[in-house]
This record gives structure tokens, sequence and C-alpha cells, in this order.
């Protein structure tokens, strides 16, 4: 009775404590592929949801409630043949904001050029020095991305030991068959997004990342004051990588998917130098999205 008391309570510590990196929801979704096996795609679903949360992706331990939230939506568009498939692939995920109930999304990204092969039943497997397969090339490469963002957000370039292993992904996939690896392919793709998150014209969106977070956002419930006026004035930082870009911008435009309306939200609050001085940044760096922008002028205290 006592052994299995002891057994109980090791378990109990073991998931608590040595808890995987990520929390990441997986869907497979298969509705436009007719008159085959869809088991195999609940398969595929469990052996990617068990890849993604069972690998040890970093040296840290932690408990169930700091793993990373992410969200994972591949939709099968073509099967190639019997054990090769066209998707595209969905990938999200968020970071909590200190002292409240909201999670703010670190990235919201579609992955149009997905192609990969899967065996049903057979392990997925996954080197970091090459490259095995381009399901678990795709898989990882997300994951360290996740981890990159997340880390970033909480101490400055903490993420840099992640998008280096994202490079080396990139880099050990250029002779794959497949689509998105490749600088020569698009301006937006794999290889793009991690190559403007290292590139040194971009730093200052690094030091964003971490301003905005963690001495801005997470200080919004107890002094949103002080935190939004910090806020204001590190989107120059945005402003000085904007005016730094180079042939691929790709990192901008999904700071401004996941950030314009959180931006909207956290400026309409402010008094009308504030705004006038957020609005003349956001408006030169991100020109799209005026009409959202306009909102921030045009709010009543």
């Amino acid at each position: 009775m006592r052994f299995l008391v002891l057994t109980i309570i090791f378990l109990f510590i073991t998931e608590e404590y040595f808890s995987q990196e990520l929390n990441c929801r997986v869907q497979v979704m298969s509705q436009q592929i007719q008159g085959t096996n869809k088991k195999k795609f609940e398969t595929m679903q469990n052996d990617i949801y068990e890849f993604m949360n069972n690998h040890k992706w970093t040296e840290n331990v932690y408990t169930q409630d700091e793993k990373i939230e992410c969200n994972i939506m591949i939709n099968i568009t073509e099967e190639v043949s019997s054990d090769e498939f066209k998707a595209t692939l969905q990938v999200q995920c968020s970071r909590p904001v200190f002292n409240s109930t909201y999670n703010t999304v670190m990235l919201n990204y579609l992955d149009n050029n997905i192609q990969y092969k899967y065996v049903e039943f057979q392990p997925l497997e996954f080197s970091e020095s090459s490259y095995t397969s381009e399901l678990t090339s795709l898989l990882a490469y997300y994951a360290y991305i996740f981890l990159g963002l997340d880390y970033d957000s909480f101490s400055l370039e903490g993420g840099s030991t992640f998008f280096n292993k994202a490079e080396i992904i990139v880099n050990n996939a250029q002779n794959s068959q497949y689509k998105g690896w490749k600088a020569f392919e698009s301006t937006k793709n794999r290889y793009w997004l991690v190559e403007n998150i290292l590139n040194d014209n971009y730093s200052s969106l690094r030091e964003f990342t971490y301003n905005y977070h963690r001495l801005g956002l997470d200080r919004m419930a107890d002094k949103s004051v002080e935190a939004r006026t910090a806020i204001a004035e590190d989107l120059k930082l945005i402003q000085k990588a904007y005016r730094n870009k180079t042939n691929s911008t790709m990192i901008f435009q999904l700071l401004y998917d996941v950030k314009a309306d959180e931006f909207v939200n956290i400026f309409s609050e402010s008094f009308v130098d504030e705004k006038a001085r957020v609005f003349n940044i956001l408006k030169e760096v991100d020109p799209a999205n005026i009409s959202k922008y306009n909102k921030i002028m045009s709010a009543k205290n």
C-alpha cells in the first residue's frame, strides 16, 4: 500500500515538474479527400500531437502552467499517393499576460507550401543534425519558432538558441524536394521567417518584443499609464527596423497580423498628444492597417 501511494505521488510530481514545454493542440482536417481510409488521418493527428507535446525541446524544467500554448492545424488538400500529401499548415502560439486572464497572440501564420510523406504507424523521427523527413522538420521548425518567440518576450533576445535551431533545420532542408525552405522560392516562407528574426537590420524588433510584453503588457494591470507610455516609446523600435528593411519584410506583416488590434485597444485610452505620436508611427510602418489606426484618433476618452 505504501509503495502504491509513493508511486502515485512520484507520477504526480513527474507530470507536474517534468512536463514537456508545449501544450500544442493539433487538428488534421481531411474533408477535401474522398474515397480513402479516414482512419489514417486520425492516426496522423495523434502522432503529430505526441511528437509536439512529448518531445523534449529544451533542457529546462516546465510546470504544467508554464507550458507554451500553441495550435497546429493541417488541412489536407490532396492525396498525392497513399503516403504523400499536399496541405496547408496554420500555426499559432500565444503568451499569458501577467495579472490577467488575457493571452496575447505571438504568431498566427498560414504556411501554404506543405507537402510531406506519412506512413501510418511508422514512428516520426527527427534529428537536429540532419534532414530525416519533411513532416518532422516542419513540426520541429515551428516548435523552435514558438519557443523562440516565447523566450524573447520574457528576456531580451532570450530565444536566440531556439531561432538558431530553427535556422539549422532550414539549412539541413536545402536539398529537400519540397518547397518553403529556400530563399529564392519566395520572400515569405520558412527561410525568410527565421532569417528576418535573426537579421541584424531587424534586431530592434526583438527588443520591441521584450519591451512590449514584459515591460508593457505585463504591467498594464497595475500601472496602465506607465505601461502604455513605455509601449508608445517602444514603437520607435519598429520604426527603426522598418527604415532598415531589406528584400524580405515578412516579419513586419506577421507582427501587425497579431498586434494591430492590440495597438488600437491600448492607445484608444491615451491622451491626445500620445495618440498623435503613436498614430504617426503606425501610419508610417503599417499603412495597410490605417483604417484600424484611425480608431485610435477618433476614440473618446
